[in-house]
């Protein structure tokens, strides 16, 4: 009887064991929403303390876009990390928050509680720097 218990308990923690090593390694995306359903996009630099609001529709048309056409891989455990470059949140026409996540570089991510590497895809970095630059500065012509 101990013995059918222990392989029992054996069988059970394997099958643990292997569904979290396939659910770890399988990519998943951030974002899965059409642009259209997006009012707005609210980006904090953390490099900075400027933050900007993107309502053009253009804009967030493209950064949904790229968004939804990544797929990423967790990487590790990102609870008790500080400091990041671009903390975005995606706010649906009701106004409600769809999503919140920070974009780091082109190809990492963090949505707690992990951080994420680009598997498939890559993130227009780029665009949303060029954004933040250019909404900074604005900011400095109108301070002038």
């Amino acid at each position: 009887m101990k013995n059918i218990k222990l392989k029992h308990l054996t069988s059970i923690i394997f099958v643990i064991i292997i569904g979290s090593l396939i659910w770890w390694n399988t990519p998943c995306s951030i974002t899965n929403i059409a642009p259209s359903e997006v009012s707005e996009i609210g980006i904090f630099n953390g490099n900075t303390g400027k933050s900007i609001s993107i309502t053009d529709a253009t804009d967030i048309e493209h950064i949904i876009k790229n968004l939804n056409t990544i797929f990423l891989k967790r990487e590790k455990i990102s609870l008790g990390y500080m400091g990041y470059t671009y903390k975005t949140t995606i706010y649906k026409i009701n106004g409600d928050v769809y999503k919140e996540f920070i974009i780091n570089s082109n190809d990492f991510i963090r949505k707690d509680p992990f951080f994420y590497r680009v598997s498939s895809g890559i993130i227009d970095y780029e665009f949303i720097n060029e954004i933040m630059l250019n909404s900074e500065r604005d900011e400095k012509d109108y301070d002038q």
